[in-house]
């Protein structure tokens, strides 16, 4: 197969990236892979869509390490190729449209836009352009069932986090609506109080504001676990998973905000929170997630670029970028199975 990645930047990639890791993988299985950024993507007057793909020399194979793909792809990131979007089999979408917002508006949601006429010119787009369009920010969690949601406030009033505050005890998180990583987050406690006013201020800026009720439990972490096809991604007993403990006074678990990875033990309690929010997933054509837990709470699905792919296997000891690239294999069987009897959402979670 031509499998596509598309991604914020050439630049802003890494080897231990998840992106990367499953780019290596597809290209170690034999498949074609190539990435896209938002400025690649080509409309022409015939209305045929064309893209300039960064193509990535297939190299040794099986044998090529991580670290030699991706200095291909930089080395790939020079130079792209015109080519039919027709030729693509794939088109993963794992950019982060918050990172587009304030700098390149114009970015924030070309690749879902332009997802969608890739997908109806038969190419299989992962995770489905259309409703990733309703989960451009993190309203879209709020559609899932309120018994795994935390306590949630959104508003741009600082009156409205004031009360919600005084009647969570004191003590909440403030968060943008739009956002990943980590970024804009802040506690609002008994410290911290008097600086709600700015707090808010802050991130109001860019729009609307989440205070969330301080979940039991959050100072020892979060756990990270990786759904695919809408069910707990495992391989022989063995979870995509991993719990990640925030720097000391640091509200934030994000691995990149300063947070570290430990091992963590997948139970009951949260393959049931995995098993309330399957059917919406799996609706929506949402192939690869990750989502977020503290105690019996989830506090975010991240449904554009979720992370730490490689760690999860590093800990496990278990190759789980092989088991996904492997069910986008079968997804095209079924494809080819069944010509013009599934729409890409529907596909995308088979």
């Amino acid at each position: 197969m031509v499998i596509a990645f598309f991604v914020n930047s050439i630049d802003s990639e890494y080897p231990r990236y998840t992106t990367t890791v499953l780019a290596h993988e597809a290209s170690r299985r034999g498949h074609d892979v190539c990435y896209l950024t938002p400025g690649d993507f080509v409309l022409s007057p015939d209305d045929t869509l064309q893209v300039h793909a960064r193509m990535i020399p297939p190299g040794k194979g099986r044998s090529r390490s991580r670290d030699e793909f991706f200095k291909a792809l930089k080395n790939a990131g020079r130079k792209s190729r015109l080519i039919d979007v027709e030729e693509l089999d794939v088109l993963m979408l794992r950019s982060d449209p918050s990172r587009e917002a304030s700098e390149r508006p114009w970015a924030e949601t070309i690749g879902i836009q332009f997802g969608r006429r890739a997908a109806d010119a038969g190419v299989l787009v992962l995770n489905d352009p259309e409703s990733l369009s309703l989960a451009i920010n993190k309203l879209y969690f709020q559609s899932f069932p309120r018994e795994v949601r935390a306590k949630t406030l959104i508003t741009r009033n600082t009156s409205d986090i004031k009360a919600f505050a005084k009647a969570n005890g004191g003590k909440v998180v403030l968060k943008p609506l739009q956002g990943s990583g980590g970024q804009g987050v802040f506690v609002v406690n008994s410290k911290s109080s008097g600086n709600l006013n700015q707090m808010a201020e802050a991130i109001s800026r860019d729009g609307y504001i989440i205070a969330q009720a301080v979940v039991p439990g959050a100072d020892k972490g979060d756990i990270r676990l990786f759904m695919m096809n809408g069910v707990p991604l495992q391989v022989d007993g063995k979870f995509a998973a991993m719990r990640r403990v925030g720097a000391e006074d640091d509200v934030r678990s994000n691995i990149h905000a300063g947070g570290t990875a430990k091992p963590v033990k997948i139970t009951e309690r949260e393959l049931r929170l995995a098993e309330l929010i399957r059917p919406k997933l799996q609706a929506d054509g949402m192939f690869l997630v990750g989502i977020d837990i503290i105690g019996d709470t989830i506090l975010e699905v991240n449904v554009f670029t979720p992370g730490n792919l490689f760690t999860c296997s590093e800990m496990a000891g278990v190759n789980f970028a092989s088991h996904i690239i492997a069910s986008i294999e079968r997804k095209l069987q079924i494809r080819d199975e069944y010509p013009g009897h599934f729409v890409n959402s529907a596909l995308a979670v088979m």
